[in-house]
């Protein structure tokens, strides 16, 4: 598998700058829209052998990128594809934090398909890699991540989605002592800064949709960190779905390994509006726009924050980077 960092990044970073017409607007469908024709487009300029894994939905669903759709050119590595163009098309449209474009990639076959269902998932940074315990209660898997950090339960920062389905969760973690820091959209971004040093999160714990939760374990790989899952099927139907794309047990706790066995694969985020990783798009008074994106890639070993500027497209200048490591 070649480097397609360079590759994916250009495609969130469009994706993002077509949705930037539409923060605060209203309209969900349209922003979506123009963000998964650019997201679309750019994909279909590299060469590689695309199957999107996770998506929006089904063929007949389109214009959203579907499970199942062939991108790229149709030469070169085959790569499995997970995709968002706008992870927070709620927040983009009322010009509220959270929202970003996303894409993670692999070689084919080592992605988990999953439904668009709900996912319990846990998120532990390098230093607790190899000490978490989905199938173990909380309080065990605190003082476990407590004692590979070194710390005190009470000194643990515990992220969790603000939801009503998570108040045992923040009960129990309380009652521990541990510190839960509360956040309204964007769980992708708080998984990932379990990896991060500039980050103080400990643990992400919770409920949330299983594409992301997939996305989410892309980057963690890239990262060092340690992540394991669980779907939850509500219904009959969503069982039946599980079964056909492959996951015969759906209700069983899923490693690391079972969400992205890969040792090579790549991520790349752009931000849409503000979050804790990423910048907001800006737009100056001669309509130059600045982007701001994460890009990790498993085998570099390295975090690269990439701002960029692109000059107005009636000009055949480069694009201009900065890339800081």
């Amino acid at each position: 598998m070649r480097d397609y960092s360079i590759d994916f990044l250009k495609v969130t970073e469009e994706a993002a700058i077509a949705a930037y017409p539409w923060i605060g607007s209203g309209e969900k469908l349209a922003a979506d829209q123009a963000a998964t024709n650019a997201m679309r487009e750019h994909l279909n300029r590299i060469d590689f052998d695309g199957k999107i894994v996770i998506g929006e939905g089904e063929l007949d669903e389109a214009p959203m990128l579907y499970i199942n759709e062939e991108v790229g050119s149709g030469q070169g590595d085959q790569l499995d594809i997970a995709v968002d163009p706008i992870e927070g098309t709620t927040p983009t449209v009322n010009a509220e934090p959270n929202a970003f474009a996303v894409i993670a990639a692999a070689p084919r076959g080592t992605m988990l398909h999953a439904p668009d269902i709900y996912m319990e998932k846990m998120v532990v940074g390098p230093q607790a890699a190899g000490n978490i315990d989905i199938d173990a209660p909380l309080a065990d898997n605190l003082q476990a991540i407590a004692k590979a950090e070194g710390k005190r339960v009470q000194d643990l920062q515990i992220a969790v989605q603000k939801r009503d389905r998570h108040h045992k969760i923040i009960e129990i973690a309380r009652e521990y002592g541990a510190k839960v820091q509360l956040f309204n959209d964007g769980d992708i971004t708080y998984a990932i800064a379990t990896c991060l040093d500039n980050h103080t999160i400990d643990l992400f714990v919770g409920t949330g949709g299983a594409p992301e939760g997939v996305v989410a374990a892309v980057a963690v790989k890239c990262l060092g960190g340690d992540m394991q899952a669980r779907l939850l099927p509500q219904t009959d139907e969503e069982i039946k779905r599980c079964k056909k794309m492959g996951i015969l047990s759906p209700k069983k706790a899923l490693r690391h390994e079972d969400l992205i066995d890969a040792k090579q694969c790549v991520f790349s985020a752009t931000g849409i509006t503000e979050n804790i990783l990423l910048q907001a798009i800006k737009v100056n008074a001669n309509q130059m726009c600045t982007t701001h994106s994460l890009l990790l890639n498993s085998d570099q070993h390295k975090v690269h924050y990439i701002t960029s500027d692109h000059l107005k497209k009636t000009t055949n200048d480069p694009l201009k980077e900065e890339i800081i490591l």
